[in-house]
């Protein structure tokens, strides 16, 4: 069997997806027409592949923002979120954590307990057809500063979800101590850290999301390679990265995929795991991310199957679950020889 063909039928886990933004081009087409002269995003497949072409970090966020315009009712998260799920899931994803940015959507008046009932429907019914068990973190966005801290916070709190594991911080990496707060009383709350750092800035923002918001994963963290002690320490205290490589070159974060930083990283024992980040905006899905990084790091079928494990080692799925999902995945892996 190909590793192609292997990683196909393979079990994963995907741990860095965002909600949002793994809208595909037909559910984006469909807004987008539904939303006509009132959006900046085309409705035609190819005025739509040419919006998706960024020219760097801050125009992805201007087009990803104007994605998250599109969703304006509870129908549009249940739909949105379903649709995610049913796409994953033939991938093979067998449980994914979606990053969601509730913040967005209430802020354009979707009321807080109808955003978390439509994903929370979506989740179920996405299970029961699917097979697929998905989980949320609520994400703050950094462009938008402690006001939607604040706001998320209190959404993840007050309406607390059945699938809410964690609490993240993405968009621009605005300086991260501001946010310390949120963080600490997410993390008593029960929420696991997981915020973006070391995409487009240097080391000091992983540094930073460690020691002031309590890191317990980091979103890309590919600048960690930039500093030995940096990866050291998350090799040491195993804090793993989710790497995206494509959305990586695609926000012009490093030049090439033959110039990632992945092997190095793994060189240095730095947890990793791979991620699609934002899969129909980049051009991606997660089988051909897994397929990047077998050839980045020149893996057999063997090795393809350690970073399934990987994924699902970092995740925070509950015990049995983890359990279930590493035996699959050795069933598979066994019988696949």
């Amino acid at each position: 069997m190909r590793v192609k063909d292997f990683i196909a039928g393979l079990p994963k886990a995907e741990l860095h997806v965002h909600h949002v933004g793994s809208a595909s081009p037909r559910i984006v087409a469909e807004l987008a027409a539904r939303h006509e002269g009132h959006t900046p995003v085309p409705a035609d497949p190819e005025k739509l592949a040419e919006f998706f072409t960024f020219a760097d970090f801050a125009h992805f966020i201007e087009v990803y923002l104007a994605v998250v315009d599109l969703i304006r009712d509870a129908d549009d998260i249940f739909t949105l979120t379903y649709e995610v799920a049913r796409e994953l899931a033939g991938q093979r994803v067998r449980y994914a954590e979606l990053t969601c940015t509730p913040y967005a959507s209430v802020r354009r008046g979707i009321p807080a307990a109808e955003y978390c009932g439509a994903i929370e429907d979506a989740r179920k019914r996405a299970e029961a057809e699917f097979g697929i068990v998905l989980r949320w973190c609520f994400d703050i966005p950094g462009e938008a500063g402690t006001e939607a801290a604040e706001q998320t916070l209190r959404i993840a709190l007050d309406q607390r979800p059945d699938g809410l594991v964690s609490f993240g911080l993405g968009g621009p990496e605005v300086p991260r101590a501001q946010f310390r707060p949120y963080f600490d009383i997410a993390r008593a709350e029960g929420l696991h850290s997981v915020p973006h750092a070391g995409e487009t800035t240097g080391p000091e923002t992983i540094w930073a999301a460690i020691r002031d918001l309590g890191a317990e994963r980091i979103g890309h963290g590919i600048a960690a390679a930039g500093d030995p002690e940096l990866m050291r320490y998350l090799a040491d205290h195993g804090i793993p990265l989710e790497v995206c490589l494509t959305s990586n070159v695609r926000t012009r974060a490093v030049a090439s995929l033959a110039e990632h930083p992945l092997p190095v990283l793994v060189a240095a024992g730095v947890p990793v795991t791979i991620n699609s980040d934002d899969p129909p905006m980049f051009g991606t899905t997660l089988n051909r991310e897994y397929g990047i990084a077998a050839d980045l790091l020149h893996l057999d079928r063997a090795g393809v199957a350690a970073l399934a494990r990987a994924a699902v080692d970092a995740s925070f799925l509950d015990p049995a679950g983890k359990r279930a999902l590493l035996a699959e995945i050795s069933t598979y892996t066994d019988q696949s020889r």
